[in-house]
């Protein structure tokens, strides 16, 4: 089964084309879309055995991307993996908020899209666009079935006492106030890969996976279902992340907008778009450039980076005395995958759990799977680049499988 895979996002569109089947879970080509300028989109596009491209596209419509861009390169002669869209036979999408509605995949409707349109005031930076995905899709994609994966679902086996936050109760009754998480994907994904990398059962592991890119969530895995995770109402507590503060005391808030005298709207761009890496460091969000610098002699750089893998440290440990233990724990995302001196600083100050890295395997672990834990160490320790689509696919496919036996 061919499925096809979209992650809507502000300004980017990210896919992949899979060809699945009970035995097997082959990639055919991979793109990311993205929006540069005014009426220009640039498309990175990576099909299988074929080199990869970058082309501009101009006076291109947000609403003909699916059309005009990806089916357009999925079918080229010279670069497409397959003859016509027909060949397509489902649509996998990620949805980053289902609220309480959705605790797994499901087949899309009218139904399910106005449920997703009600999420949007939980996630209004994504639920929107991911919702625009879907509408597009359908519309080019006619008379196949789309699936909406989301990534709070895998968090629905969070126990109350994890997702009820300490306010008046009346709060989640009536508005739905607690923590969802996010990245559910992704700490899907890698802590199912980390029990193959281990040759275990899942279902016998208590794994610790940190999801670190621009945003940034840790999750407690405990027997394969999510019991904890950082993110919580919405994306931005958690880890200090890009531009995102972080779990900070609630009355900083007030009290900045007092004293600055200062809008809902403003505080909201201060705490998720001028905070984090780059406000602590005032240089960037990007954790290369905060390392460069750092290295420079830079000591807002630096403070940067402590804070950045001081919370982080406190978060693994937290998370290994939630779960009784621990047994793994794994990097991943831009951070996480391409960052050896967080993961190394990170790792030093866990060794009370009997956490050991391996400097050399560490620093050869650029962006490829690899263990880099020392082998006495009691904890494992992996770098896994995550591979979001690829669990959207399966989900899709199982989904529709799982449907028609019935």
């Amino acid at each position: 089964m061919k499925i096809l895979v979209l992650n809507y996002g502000s300004s980017t569109v990210k896919f992949q084309l899979f060809d699945i089947t009970e035995q097997k879970k082959e990639f055919l080509a991979k793109g990311l879309v993205e929006h540069p300028g005014i009426e220009q989109w640039m498309l990175t596009y990576y099909a299988k055995d074929k080199e990869k491209i970058v082309e501009i596209f101009e006076d291109v419509k947000v609403t003909t991307i699916v059309g005009d861009i990806i089916i357009k390169f999925l079918t080229d002669k010279k670069y497409g993996v397959i003859s016509s869209k027909s060949e397509i036979e489902a649509v996998g999408h990620r949805v980053v908020h289902g609220g309480e509605f959705f605790s797994q995949s499901v087949i899309i409707t009218n139904e399910v899209k106005q449920k997703i349109r009600e999420c949007i005031s939980f996630a209004p930076l994504h639920n929107p666009h991911n919702l625009r995905g879907i509408e597009e899709a359908e519309e080019i994609l006619p008379n196949i079935s789309h699936i909406a994966v989301f990534d709070t679902a895998f968090h629905s086996t969070l126990p109350p006492y994890a997702y009820i936050y300490p306010l008046p109760f009346n709060y989640y009754k009536e508005y739905g106030i607690r923590r969802y998480g996010f990245h559910g994907t992704s700490h899907r994904y890698v802590s199912n890969r980390t029990a193959e990398l281990m040759n275990l059962p899942i279902e016998k592991l208590k794994i610790v996976t940190c999801h670190l890119g621009n945003g940034a969530s840790v999750c407690a895995v405990k027997f394969g279902k999510s019991v904890d995770t950082s993110m919580g109402f919405t994306p931005l507590e958690g880890l200090v992340m890009g531009t995102r503060c972080g779990s900070i005391d609630p009355a900083i808030v007030l009290q900045i907008m007092a004293r600055e005298n200062i809008s809902l709207h403003d505080m909201h761009t201060i705490l998720n778009r001028q905070s984090g890496l780059l406000g602590i460091s005032g240089i960037s969000n990007d954790m290369r450039e905060i390392i460069e610098e750092m290295q420079k002699g830079s000591q807002r750089a630096k403070l940067a980076f402590e804070i950045f893998t001081y919370t982080l440290r406190k978060y693994i440990g937290a998370y290994a005395a939630a779960m009784d233990g621990v047994d793994a724990i794994s990097f991943t995302a831009g951070i996480g995958e391409n960052a050896p001196l967080v993961r190394e600083e990170v790792c030093k100050g866990l060794s009370f759990l009997g956490v050991k890295i391996d400097s050399e395997k560490n620093n050869s672990a650029v962006g490829i799977e690899k263990e880099i834990s020392c082998a006495d160490s009691k904890v494992k320790i992996f770098c896994i680049p995550t591979n979001e689509e690829l669990i959207i696919a399966t989900e899709a496919y199982n989904l529709l499988l799982n449907t028609k036996n019935r």
